[in-house]
């Protein structure tokens, strides 16, 4: 059994570290900066105050300020657990007085880690699985930036030309946004017409150009009424426009990168075998995990993990009333349920189980969280033993569910 505890109240400049012996007694509080020099001096100070015995480090962050002392730690074998800074923060309400500080917070986790036997063990991803993590991370902060760009775009247009805001889908015509960056009003559009604008769309390699110059004069031609501070609105329009093609140029390579760098991963074979997952979903699934799924030691508690495993609320004569986890990570549940939509389409046997599954009576979300964890299973008996998805034809019934 270990002797001594350190937790440690991760931050961005800063860390503190407090540790306690078995009794809960704290025996080293400290301020470090998050540099390699003096990090390395506190893990040596907190050896030499185990004197030989085992060290249970704990960490309320599992990535980023954090993530250089972690690979310090790992390197010298140390042993290392996460305590969600959820978990900390309600776990904080049970300790003495109502002030929160750095050092409460550290010894808080050190405590946790003493008399918890449930925490999640913390390992340092692979180095592509890391790597895999990075690039979804800066994946999805584009892919933010550019959904909003795109609401602030349709917003802008609605303010002063709604016919050509209601035209296009503008998250998915690129022929509509080139438009705009330079035809954006009702009478610019009527001035330039159909042919020009064709001629000009086609010159710049767009596809449906034909249809987007017809769509955007009729558009014009419906609205003659020039609204207030048009001028300035469709400034707005045309760099907002510029904008999202800059983003969308930006997604492209970013994906390219990740369908490269994630064919350097063991489990990359075995993870596109399984239906609904492409090199996205699988980065962002081997990200999520560091790569290593004998961490979680049971596919039971990985499911937890995930969001998948239902908690039980049973109180007195209530029995068997389940819900779904508060706490779970939210970019592997978001891996699973995407991956299973796209699964329909392409897998009998997901779709004969999500059909099933609604005519028993379940809603959609609910028919998609049973085949979610059902994929899960699969999933982690193929990584388990390294083999990969053997697609199986499943009869469609006669009469297949409507939704």
């Amino acid at each position: 059994m270990a002797k001594l505890w350190a937790g440690i109240d991760a931050g961005k400049a800063h860390h503190h570290c407090v540790v306690i012996d078995a009794d809960g007694n704290r025996l080293f509080s400290q301020k470090i900066p998050n540099d390699e020099p003096a990090l390395l001096e506190l893990m040596a100070n907190v050896l030499k105050l185990g004197d030989g015995d085992e060290i249970i480090w704990a960490t309320d962050l599992n990535h980023g300020g954090p993530a250089l002392l972690i690979a310090i730690l790992v390197a010298h074998g140390q042993n290392i657990l996460y305590i969600p800074g959820r978990v900390v923060h309600h776990a904080s309400k049970l300790y003495r007085g109502e002030g929160k500080t750095d050092a409460k917070d550290a010894a808080v986790i050190a405590d946790q880690a003493r008399m918890r036997r449930d925490l999640q063990p913390l390992r340092a991803g692979d180095e592509i699985s890391t790597g895999l993590r990075l690039l979804t991370a800066r994946r999805a902060d584009k892919s933010a930036d550019r959904v909003r760009a795109i609401n602030r775009l349709q917003a802008q247009l609605l303010e002063y030309f709604p016919a050509l805001e209601r035209a296009f889908d503008y998250s998915r015509s690129k022929a509509a946004l080139l438009l705009l960056t330079k035809h954006r009003t009702p009478d610019g559009i009527r001035r330039t017409g159909q042919a020009r604008l064709h001629a000009w769309l086609k010159t710049h390699g767009t596809r449906s150009s034909a249809a987007v110059a017809a769509a955007a004069v009729a558009a014009a031609k419906s609205q003659h009424t020039i609204v207030a501070a048009q001028h300035v609105g469709e400034g707005i329009v045309a760099a907002l426009a510029q904008e999202i093609i800059t983003l969308n140029e930006e997604l492209a390579t970013l994906d390219a990168l990740i369908s490269e760098k994630v064919t350097e991963h063991q489990h990359t074979e075995v993870l596109l075998s399984m239906p609904g997952f492409g090199p996205v979903l699988a980065a962002e699934f081997l990200g999520a995990t560091g790569g290593d799924l004998t961490v979680f030691q049971t596919a039971d508690r990985f499911a937890g993990v995930v969001g998948l495993a239902p908690a039980p609320r049973d109180s007195g004569r209530i029995s068997g009333n389940h819900h779904r986890p508060r706490r779970y990570d939210r970019r592997l549940l978001r891996v699973f349920y995407l991956s299973g939509l796209s699964a329909l389409k392409s897998c009998p046997a997901s779709r004969s189980y999500y059909d099933r599954k609604r005519r028993e009576g379940k809603t959609h979300i609910q028919a998609m969280l049973s085949l979610a964890r059902r994929r899960l299973n699969v999933l982690w008996a193929m990584l388990r033993d390294g083999t990969t998805y053997t697609c199986t034809r499943v009869p469609v019934p006669a009469a297949r569910f409507a939704a």
